[in-house]
């Protein structure tokens, strides 16, 4: 009882606090991550069941949240400018991703499945090309872990380096959006960073984030193994909070009498988010950790360390118009 009460205490902090005092917001999305995975590590989720179930739900309803706080045009701009670096971003992840998946000599659907996760959106990518593929549950466990295990260490340390580098709001925005996997992952990095840059990293990664839709037919149609006599399905499963958040977007757009309600919406689902990292954080278990093995860890950190500095050079030296 006191691991469940316990639990659900540290959950709630991570929503009232960074609301209350304007200090905590800088840190309590890479905290609330790493404290979510210290308490699965060592005591245990006592919630295992009802989090890996809630996160996704959870993080979708965050993002349409923020959407009622987001001009619908500016949305639609920000999206449109980053269309050429998401198509070179993602050709060039599951490129690669394939190369050195080969090289490793990786399982085939676990190799496509940590190339998509990684060059698109995480967890709802892998969700949405695992069926298309007919992954196993095993490849789907691993490639999800793998891809998980990035994501929380770029919450921790993309802040950082863009400071360093000088980066603008506007152009870590762009950079987290096109360099990170999950879009909680870029939303929670973004945050950290800035208004601007929430903004921008929000619009590109779920510009990026459609893309899911044809992967996943190039996928099903080019790349899924077929059973003798079968006939080609194509299998799609869309991420809901993609048209939610533009639905979101265009209500207060075009009803500004509801502008007011909708920024309070956005403020909420900000704070939300930091309360979702946590339960994030705490569905690594031990048991995750083991399973990842050392060839899916070793593809996903080489490809990620390709991409994301190959767009930070690009980014810093104006390669990207990101300014």
């Amino acid at each position: 009882m006191f691991k469940k009460v316990s639990f659900i205490v540290v959950a709630l902090a991570f929503f009232i606090v960074p609301w209350a005092w304007a200090p905590a917001r800088d840190y309590a999305p890479g905290l609330a991550v790493v404290s979510g995975i210290i308490f699965s590590i060592l005591w245990g989720n006592p919630f295992a069941q009802i989090t890996g179930k809630m996160t996704s739900t959870l993080l979708g309803a965050t993002i349409v949240g923020m959407g009622c706080g987001m001009n619908l045009v500016k949305v639609l701009q920000a999206g449109a400018s980053g269309f050429l670096y998401t198509v070179i971003g993602i050709a060039a992840g599951i490129g690669l991703g394939v190369l050195v998946g080969k090289q490793l000599k990786m399982p085939r659907n676990a190799m496509y499945l940590i190339s998509v996760g990684t060059s698109i959106c995480g967890g709802s990518a892998i969700a949405a090309a695992a069926p298309a593929l007919k992954a196993k549950a095993h490849d789907i466990a691993i490639a999800s872990a793998t891809v998980f295990a990035l994501n929380a260490i770029a919450l921790l340390i993309f802040p950082p380096i863009g400071k360093m580098l000088g980066f603008t709001e506007t152009q870590f925005g762009y950079w987290a959006a096109l360099a990170i996997h999950d879009t909680s992952s870029v939303v929670g990095a973004s945050f950290q960073y800035g208004p601007t840059a929430l903004e921008v990293g929000t619009t590109v990664k779920l510009a990026r984030a459609l893309w899911i839709v044809p992967v996943t037919l190039f996928l099903s149609w080019f790349i899924a193994e077929k059973e003798e006599g079968e006939s080609k399905k194509l299998k799609l499963k869309v991420p809901w909070f993609i048209p939610g958040f533009l639905i979101a977007a265009a209500i207060v757009t075009w009803l500004p009498a509801v502008a007011p309600a909708g920024g309070f919406i956005k403020e909420i689902s900000k704070y939300l988010m930091v309360t979702t990292l946590f339960l994030i954080g705490a569905n690594l278990s031990k048991d995750k950790i083991k399973e990842l093995g050392l060839k899916p860890v070793l593809h996903g950190v080489i490809l990620w360390i390709i991409l994301s500095v190959g767009w930070c050079i690009a980014i810093a030296n104006g390669l990207v118009s990101a300014r």
